[in-house]
């Protein structure tokens, strides 16, 4: 990164041979969720890096027109839009800037003020229009200096042009990216409207036709098909592949309905087509199931709703992260640099040439217009083709018959530490994938201590209706506990597991449930009935498990924090007041430091990094300042277990007597509220995915038999966008004891980024 440089002052729009770094920030194309964060980070980002950054407002068009359209942008330019949604420097197409002439005035405009550096936040069509601009630049520079219309010293000052894009569509339809800007919060808005639509659907035992955005992709639909647990999916990427695809989809139905559900959901991509490319409609599905089942079927288009509204808190922080890496790709751009996109894979913040993402993204589009189905789905890459094969399971009516030569197995689930949000989720793919393959599947009641009495009552045969309707259902229907077995308890667990007949474990849990699994593998060589499989699968809202980035029910968690922190923003702006708000995460930090990136708190107290009187001190003196300022509201961010004496109500008593009569601190502890409520979208898929491998371990181990005499004793997680099985040999190792925490902890890498965000000026100025 170069360093900070004297800022130029540039008056009355002269042309300017720039001694500093000028960057423009646009919006194009279609609007998405978390485009204004985007905007804030890349305007705070590059300040604070001795850059001047200019807003170009209405997209390309703003570009074109010039004039008050393009506006130099102050720290507190961008205050209080992290929150909200669409895109507060509005996007427009524009038909001048596909023409060479358009680009040329736009060229000159930017001149004007000495701008040299884009970030670019759109679809494909927006990310090529920048590349197009970009390799024209110096045949554009060429031309206005041969009218005369800027001097050579200034073609030379600006010969290269530095592009970086960042991808905002709520279609998650771009190649170089694992999630786009929006996506997360499309696919809310999507399953907050199925999860509505379920309740009146099963209370009328009705039929509904849900259509979703997606006119090339299928991401939402496959998506929100998987999460809300749909009885059938229409996607363009993978049309039914039967001539009578209406026949099979009412068979299914029918069945589902024989079966016991009182409601069916028929989720449709805008873009879905059959195989010979013909379009089909959510009316035409709802004439479908009119016709065939006499039943009574509406149709619900979420249209615009979709883009809509706040973004949730991975929009919110992967658009920050995105927007200041784009700024240290333009601050760090040579001459030789050619444009690039910013995107993320598996949490990690990625490089890639932006006309390769581009083309790959056309690859995509040209194998869907050839009907080429095959090569779509494979260009759509692995998780993708996964979650399909997965849904295709879960939207059977009922299971398939099983294989007559297969060796029937018994496999136990349990749930062991504190309720997450998505252990239903879990339960319900475990339970139904295991089934489909013909083996029995066993809930355990109460979780290690259901394994402890051993009673029939205890442990039940689940079957593929017992899970209906725990795709979006919050809390833990099997119930959980954190309770570890003693010594003699080990005896009675080992008799369980030998008069069940159970050939593999799968633990769905936190810390709770490492431990119990590590204490049954080593007493294996005292008791053999240990010797089974066993996996664990993290489920924790405090994101605390190590081998695992993400833990099912913290992104539930971390979005149950961001909409109590939304309302309490709102309420606290109307006059000057400093909120410390206190959530979970016992030691870990993971909750409080991201949900601190999300809101754009001030301070953000961790258990990683502690608190002293120091520091409060510091933040008062801080938060005064800019109450004085002119400053309407303060956030203070507190992890639950950072200090003990220095607690939540010490702290606000602090900041209240300290603020005097410029601002009165309140606190709000967020306790339960964060384990609660139905598992967000991400939850839901990320559960799913990692119970379907974790059944496809547990099989494959107890079919194999033990090697070297030892089962396997492993947990799952996800790592850098990679699924990994780690051995419970290793979670010691794996882990700071102590404080019941990982010792690699990603998210801290982010601190920096959260700091230079919060800050009330650009460091140089402070």
């Amino acid at each position: 990164m170069p360093p900070a440089v004297t800022i130029f002052s540039f008056l009355n729009k002269t042309m300017s041979v720039a001694a500093v770094k000028r960057i423009g920030v646009l919006t194009s194309g279609g609007d998405a969720p978390g485009m204004n964060a985007a905007v804030r980070a890349v305007v705070r980002a590059g300040l604070d890096q001795g850059a001047e950054v200019y807003a170009i407002y209405e997209g390309y068009q703003g570009m074109v027109d010039g004039g008050d359209l393009i506006r130099r942008m102050s720290w507190d330019a961008v205050g209080g839009i992290l929150q909200q949604g669409g895109t507060l420097i509005g996007t427009a197409r524009c038909a001048d800037f596909i023409q060479r002439e358009g680009r040329l005035t736009a060229a000159y405009n930017l001149l004007q003020y000495g701008i040299d550096g884009l970030v670019v936040i759109g679809g494909d069509g927006s990310l090529m229009g920048a590349n197009l601009f970009c390799q024209e630049w110096p045949e554009l520079l060429h031309t206005l200096v041969e009218t005369g219309q800027i001097t050579p010293d200034v073609a030379d000052a600006h010969a290269h042009l530095s592009v970086v894009g960042l991808v905002g569509s709520i279609d998650n339809d771009m190649q170089g990216t694992d999630m786009t800007i929006g996506a997360d919060t499309a696919l809310h808005r999507i399953i907050e409207a199925i999860d509505a639509i379920m309740s009146t659907a099963a209370s009328h035992q009705r039929a509904f036709v849900i259509e979703v955005m997606g006119r090339r992709c299928g991401y939402l639909a496959l998506m929100a098909g998987l999460a809300c647990g749909a009885d059938w999916v229409l996607i363009p990427e993978n049309p039914p592949n039967l001539d009578d695809w209406q026949g099979k989809m009412c068979e299914v139905l029918l069945a589902g309905r024989a079966a016991g559900r009182r409601a069916s959901i028929v989720v449709v991509a805008e873009g879905a087509q059959d195989r010979s490319g013909r379009k089909i409609t959510a009316d035409a599905v709802k004439e479908v199931l009119d016709r065939r089942l006499w039943t009574d079927t509406r149709v619900t288009i979420l249209g615009h709703v979709q883009r809509g509204g706040a973004p949730t808190a991975f929009d919110r922080n992967l658009s920050t992260m995105l927007g200041y890496a784009a700024v240290e790709e333009v601050l760090a751009a040579t001459p030789d640099s050619d444009p690039c996109l910013i995107g993320m894979q598996g949490n990690r913040i990625v490089r890639s040439p932006l006309m390769a993402c581009v083309e790959r993204t056309h690859a995509v589009n040209n194998a869907l217009t050839a009907r080429d189905y095959a090569q779509t789905m494979a260009l759509r890459g692995g998780n993708f083709q996964t979650a399909f094969r997965i849904l295709r399971t879960l939207i059977r009516a009922l299971p398939r018959p099983p294989a007559p030569v297969q060796k029937h197995l018994r496999l136990a689930i349990l749930h062991a530490g504190a309720p997450a949000p998505g252990m239903n989720t879990a339960v319900r793919a475990a339970v139904r994938l295991g089934v489909d393959k013909g083996h029995t599947m066993l809930g355990v009641r109460n979780g290690l201590r259901g394994l402890i009495q051993g009673e029939s009552r205890d442990i039940q045969a689940m079957d593929w209706m017992s899970v209906n309707g725990w795709a979006h259902r919050g809390g833990a229907e099997l119930g959980t506990h954190h309770h570890l077995p003693t010594v003699d308890e080990l005896l009675q667990i080992a008799q369980t597991l030998e008069r069940h007949h159970i050939n593999g474990l799968l633990i769905i849990g936190g810390w709770a449930g490492y431990q119990a699994a590590s204490q049954l593998c080593r007493a294996r060589p005292d008791y053999p009935a240990f010797n089974i499989p066993i996996v664990c699968l993290p489920a924790a809202i405090d994101n605390d498990l190590p081998g695992s980035e993400l833990s099912i029910g913290a992104d539930t968690a971390l979005n149950s924090i961001v909409n109590a922190v939304d309302k309490i923003q709102q309420s606290a702006v109307a006059s000057q007041q400093c909120f410390i708000v206190e959530v979970m995460g016992h030691e870990c930090g993971y909750l409080a430091a991201m949900s601190g990136l999300a809101t754009g708190a001030e301070r953000v107290y961790l258990p990683e990094e502690g608190v002293s009187l120091n520091d409060m001190r510091a933040d008062i003196a801080a938060l005064t300042q800019g109450f004085q300022n002119g400053k309407r509201l303060g956030l203070v961010i507190r992890n639950e277990d950072v200090n003990l004496r220095y607690t939540t109500g010490f702290m606000r008593t602090l900041f209240d007597e300290e603020g005097g009569e410029l601002f009165d601190a309140h606190q709000a502890i967020l306790g339960h509220l964060q384990q609660g409520g139905n598992p967000s979208p991400f939850d839901r898929i990320h559960a799913t995915r990692l119970a379907a491998l974790c059944i496809e371990r547990l099989i494959d181990e107890a079919l194999q038999g033990p090697a070297e005499g030892l089962a396997a004793g492993v947990f799952i997680g996800l790592q850098a966008g990679q699924v990994v099985f780690h051995n419970l040999t290793d979670f010691p190792q794996m882990s700071d004891t102590p404080h019941q925490r990982p010792k690699e902890q990603w998210w801290m890498a982010l601190r920096p980024i959260a700091k230079v965000m919060a800050q009330s000026a650009p460091r140089h100025q402070l």
